[in-house]
């Protein structure tokens, strides 16, 4: 390996998901040369698989659609959900240069939103909003990309529909419904068609939603914008001058290249998902450090927060959670391996209810996915496993699917036979495939089934929030999240412990500096996204609290970047 290549730049960015992009796009903008290096090689990282949602209260779409609120009500929400009386100063930065973000990449750069205008926040606590502090990235067509295109992380494969990623909302209720409703059989015929030719044309689907649509759009901002972007180029160390980062080390086809950056290196590496050591000091229930799926590319492992602490970082310990929690079945893989299928909407729909190995509910279905595992974790006892069942009835499956089994008018036949999704003709059947309290299930389904089919759920009060309703179906009544399970066959699969993303991570400020171990920023290096310690302090009070804080500490870290003196 050589070490015979030499590069400047103003800003290094590591790593390419939102929040990396949202800062080389801000500093670029603002007239800055910026490099991108991604180890991968694609770029987009979690975010080109997530839902693409970004809480940010009091934006301007909200704004223009008539939702005002006073910047106090978002605190008020924040400090109750964060379990705090003072909030961190960077939260303060984030609830005011969100709306500012969201502003700047609307009228500047090819990132174009939509409002989530009844989107509600997770909990009802003092101070929640029923919706408008939430956007997510408008459709967009990927031929705009040009070769580019090549570039762009897929959808991942287990919940897209044969590589045809599918909005929530109406696309995915036309999905749902074209089997009932004339107008929705032709919206989805038309998607269909439309994927079908550009996997023949393109080799992937060209209209791209979610994440995709968001890395899209900030990569084509970044193209635009002379973003030099490099693939398949890990870093190897971080370059200094006595206590100032100047750049890093990096290898690319076989060399190793210095690149000098002038103003700043900025980590954006999506946090630890795959870092077995450091899940294992962080993760109560994964020792090992292996008893943990998550559902972020294999290749976030933690580098950014080892390059951190190589010069001096501070990463806090302390906080009651590390990481997003999500419930994950186990989908197996040709190679024998696994990847991990996240239940995120299913759960909440009519004709499903969890139960652990005792046949008993333990928790509200259709509450967040961090909810339904932080229920999980104070169900189990010592010595146990945190574990549960999925389970639903024909009606419920044929519908809705049931994780990474479709639904129709996919067989259910072809994941059976993989082990993965468990068929009986009837519920103790079933209780005995997965070695549930068959006695005790059969008992807690009929309790289960006689209150839902009145609308209610006495135990958990499922359907009764305004995220209930909206994560159930809308066309069900009384109550769009609560139906029985009645129907034969029934169908279950196990969901077991997994996260969606990190949250602890480098100490930074306001100005998303890397913070040492005496609280001082460390000269010339930033952190955002994953990599830099979440500012929700380990709770998740709404959906979009990554993406969210994540691009807005990129817009900040790159109007920083741009204000600063630059270095000889």
């Amino acid at each position: 390996m050589h070490n015979n290549e030499y590069m400047q730049c103003d800003v290094l960015v590591v790593g390419s998901g939102a929040s990396g992009l949202a800062t080389a796009v801000t500093a670029a903008e603002l007239g800055l040369d910026v490099i991108v290096v991604e180890k991968e090689p694609v770029l987009g990282g979690t975010s080109a698989w997530s839902g693409g949602w970004l809480w940010i209260p009091r934006n301007p779409l909200a704004v223009t659609e008539g939702i005002v609120e006073e910047l106090e009500q978002s605190r008020t929400y924040l400090r109750n959900e964060l379990h705090c009386d003072v909030l961190d100063p960077r939260v303060e930065a984030f609830l005011e240069q969100g709306p500012k973000m969201v502003e700047f990449f609307q009228h500047r750069t090819e990132v174009q939103f939509f409002s989530g205008s009844r989107m509600p926040d997770f909990h009802t606590s003092e101070g929640f909003a029923k919706g408008g502090r939430s956007v997510c990235a408008q459709p967009y067509d990927g031929r705009r990309l040009g070769p580019w295109i090549k570039k762009l992380r897929r959808p991942l494969d287990i919940i897209s529909l044969r590589g045809m990623g599918i909005a929530g909302g109406a696309d995915l209720n036309h999905l749902l419904n074209a089997r009932r409703s004339a107008s929705s059989m032709l919206y989805a015929s038309k998607r269909l068609l439309r994927h079908t030719r550009d996997m023949l044309c393109h080799s992937r689907g060209m209209h791209l939603v979610n994440g995709n649509a968001l890395i899209a759009r900030l990569l084509k901002s970044a193209v635009d914008r002379q973003v030099r972007l490099l693939t398949d180029t890990p870093v190897r160390k971080l370059l200094r001058e006595g206590e100032r980062v100047i750049g890093a080390q990096v290898e690319r086809t076989a060399q190793v290249i210095e690149i000098r950056a002038r103003r700043g290196v900025v980590l954006a590496c999506g946090g630890f998902p795959h870092d077995q050591q450091r899940i294992a000091s962080l993760f109560p229930h994964a020792p090992n450090g292996t008893e943990h799926l998550s559902a972020a590319p294999k290749g976030n492992t933690g580098d950014g927060l080892r390059l951190g602490e190589s010069v001096g970082a501070c990463i806090p310990s302390d906080m009651p959670h590390a990481a997003a929690w999500a419930p994950v079945s186990r989908v197996p893989r040709e190679d024998g391996g696994f990847s991990g299928f996240p239940h995120l909407m299913e759960r909440a729909k009519p004709g499903f209810l969890a139960v652990r190995r005792n046949g008993q509910r333990f928790v509200n279905e259709a509450d967040s996915y961090h909810d339904y595992m932080c229920a999980l974790f104070k169900a189990t006892g010592p010595g146990e496993a945190p574990a549960s069942w999925l389970i639903c009835d024909h009606r419920a499956q044929r519908r809705y699917g049931l994780g990474w089994s479709r639904p129709l008018p996919f067989p259910t036949v072809p994941y059976v036979r993989a082990g993965y999704l468990y068929k009986a003709p009837s519920l103790a059947e079933l209780a005995h495939q997965c070695g549930i309290d068959a006695q005790q299930l059969a008992l807690t389904v009929s309790t289960f089934n006689q209150a839902a089919e009145k609308g209610f759920d006495p135990l958990f009060h499922r359907g009764e929030s305004l995220y209930n309703k909206a994560q159930g179906d809308s066309l069900h009544a009384p109550n769009p999240s609560l139906g029985s399970l009645r129907q034969a066959p029934f169908y279950a699969v196990k969901l077991v412990l997994g996260s969606l993303g990190t949250f602890t991570g480098l100490h930074t400020d306001v100005s998303a500096r890397v913070l040492n171990l005496h609280q001082q920023p460390i000269p010339g290096l930033f952190a955002v996204g994953n990599d830099m310690n979440s500012i929700m302090n380990g709770y998740y009070p709404s959906g979009g609290i990554t993406l969210g804080p994540g691009m807005t500490f990129g817009y900040i870290a790159g109007q920083t970047l741009a204000c600063q003196p630059e270095e000889a």
